[in-house]
């Protein structure tokens, strides 16, 4: 497909404070009382101080397509890494690079439960209880029960637990290490089901990874410019996904010492929840989108920026890809077409989230401002 038109990537900005969740009440009957909602309570924090606008004249003049924008510094002592609701929304953790990881209860807006571990790299809620599971750079793993913080642990490697996720079963994680390794956990006895190394395993770090609705496929991505998906209930590889790269080398693991910016990897993966595809995305602004059955490339863009995040519509074949250029764009995974863009940032999203009607996407980003966007489009 032919190239999108784009704006330059901006520079990414360290040490920058991350801002806070807006939250959203899930009990709400329309998309439009929510968004009155919203904004009475936006008008009502802002009257007693607690939240600001974002005003920095030495921020780039921007196309600004949101509705709202906020930013608000918390409680945490280094930048937010982690921040996503509950099965049931009830609760809200957040996990920052230190290792301080916060719960919080969203009706009454105060902290439950919190903890200190190493380093951290990532938090997962379970799929429908108040459990949490997190990675360190040490590679132990954490598992604790909130808000009695009943806890266990999973044994390290000696290296980084880059990424996880609970199955869809509830009793068994996969999780991701910088070794190029992905271990199956049966979280119940503690203990390894499976181990894919050696030949099938990665060449580098894992950087994420995404499981279907079922939980009998896995989807992982690494910087070596590779996808693998695996079944978790044999730990074999199925299938493997690449592209031939266009702007940046991709990395061997006898390169990880020397990696630099013209390096590329896949930051981000996920399946499609109408249709048997996988999307995955690059550093260097190269989307995939593959067709499972046949393994066979079904679209192709290459953007300007890296991509950094993609998560897929629940009742659609739409995907929606966060950028280094602080945009959200929206694409038919049918067609290959993209519909729209959310532009409004002045440096990278590094997280974002659309709500289950499609309606409104909140986005987090560099620039230390959360923005809200509010999506008008025909019926799909």
């Amino acid at each position: 497909m032919a190239d999108q038109e784009l704006r330059p990537q901006l520079e990414l900005h360290e040490g920058e404070e991350i801002v806070e969740v807006i939250e959203l009440n899930p009990n709400q009957e329309t998309a439009e009382k929510e968004e009155d909602d919203l904004t009475n309570e936006v008008e009502d924090d802002e009257d007693d101080g607690g939240w600001e606008t974002e005003e920095d004249e030495t921020m780039e003049v921007v196309r600004d397509d949101s509705d709202l924008t906020f930013c608000r510094h918390t409680s945490h002592k280094d930048s937010v890494i982690s921040a996503s609701f509950s099965h049931d929304s009830a609760l809200v953790v957040t996990g920052d690079m230190s290792g301080l990881i916060k719960v919080w209860k969203v009706e009454t807006k105060e902290e439950v439960w919190s903890f200190e571990v190493g380093d951290l790299q990532w938090v997962e809620w379970h799929p429908c209880a108040h459990v949490l599971l997190a990675g360190t750079d040490e590679g132990s793993c954490w598992m604790w029960k909130i808000p009695s913080g009943d806890c266990k642990t999973f044994a390290g490697t000696g290296c980084q637990a880059t990424c996880g996720k609970i199955l869809p079963d509830g009793y068994r994680a996969v999780i991701g290490y910088e070794d190029g390794t992905v271990r199956i956990w049966d979280l119940k006895q503690g203990s390894q089901l499976h181990v894919v190394k050696g030949q099938d395993s990665h060449q580098g770090p894992l950087t994420c990874l995404a499981t279907n609705d079922t939980g009998s496929l896995v989807l992982t991505g690494s910087v070596d410019c590779t996808a693998k998906l695996l079944n978790p209930l044999t730990g074999k590889v199925v299938a493997v996904f690449s592209v031939p790269n266009s702007t940046k080398e991709c990395v061997a693991k006898e390169q990880m010492e020397d990696t630099d910016s013209n390096s590329n990897s896949v930051e981000t993966v996920g399946f499609c929840r109408v249709l048997p595809l996988i999307a995955v995305g690059f550093l260097d602004g190269t989307m995939g989108i593959w067709d499972i059955p046949s393994q066979t490339l079904r679209h192709k863009w290459q953007l300007q920026a890296g991509i950094v995040q993609l998560l897929w519509e629940d009742h659609s074949p739409i995907m929606y890809t966060g950028s280094l250029d602080g945009a959200v764009r929206i694409w038919d995974a049918r067609s290959g077409r993209m519909e729209s863009e959310c532009c409004g940032h002045a440096a990278e999203i590094l997280d974002f989230m659309v709500n289950k009607e499609a309606s409104v996407i909140v986005t987090a980003s560099g620039d230390r401002t959360a923005k809200v966007f509010y999506l008008q489009r025909p019926e799909r």
